[in-house]
């Protein structure tokens, strides 16, 4: 049984989910105020994939005004 893994399709994207998890933390560790507590965004960006940040960045955070 010769599964082959296709590294040329996964690994982008592996590479992408790690640099949106790492730049959202980054962003909410520096943020003031977040829409929710920041303990609840840390497991959604963390435990939430590529979504869990896209997430964050479009809902969680507020408006610097």
């Amino acid at each position: 049984m010769n599964t082959s893994i296709p590294w040329g399709l996964i690994a982008p994207l592996i590479v992408l989910q790690l640099i949106l998890a790492v730049v959202g933390l980054i962003s909410l560790y520096k943020a003031e105020a977040t829409r929710g507590p920041k303990w609840l965004w840390v497991i959604i960006i963390l435990c939430g994939n590529i979504l869990g940040s896209v997430a964050y960045f479009i809902i969680g955070r507020k408006d610097a005004s």
